[in-house]
């Protein structure tokens, strides 16, 4: 729960942009991360994997258009599906946002053990795979 808690304070999105040095609405920031990691997205797909509903989404998605950061279309597989995917700005602002993450993790993980971190990397993907496997896709 200590963990999940972290991840879900506004902080931690707060502190990532500041570090990227990018200027972007806290609320659209993981819209960004996902269509980039995730796309071609469904805005209903974005939607359930945020826990957002999706008009919001769909909203902000929209935002995330006018500020040229993303393109919306229609799915090549359902043309009553719209779907998003990330433009080279987009593209370059979260290329920003990883190279924080790197920065970020590189000082929360200075005073341990090499084999630790290969641990918890190793146990964290076994970790999302069974997640995977018992409760589905991400």
């Amino acid at each position: 729960m200590d963990i999940i808690s972290v991840f879900n304070r506004r902080q931690g999105d707060e502190m990532m942009i500041r570090e990227a040095g990018i200027s972007l609405d806290r609320a659209l920031f993981p819209l960004l991360v996902g269509i980039e990691r995730r796309g071609p997205i469904g805005v209903v797909d974005l939607a359930d994997r945020m826990g957002r509903d999706y008009t919001t989404v769909s909203r902000q998605v929209a935002k995330l258009e006018s500020l040229g950061l993303v393109k919306r279309h229609a799915s090549k597989a359902d043309r009553r599906v719209s779907e998003a995917t990330i433009t080279p700005d987009g593209k370059a602002m979260t290329d920003a946002v990883d190279r924080a993450r790197e920065r970020i993790v590189a000082g929360m993980f200075a005073s341990w053990d090499g084999k630790d971190v290969e641990d918890l990397v190793r146990l964290i993907r076994k970790l999302a795979d069974a997640m995977t496997t018992h409760i589905g896709p991400a």
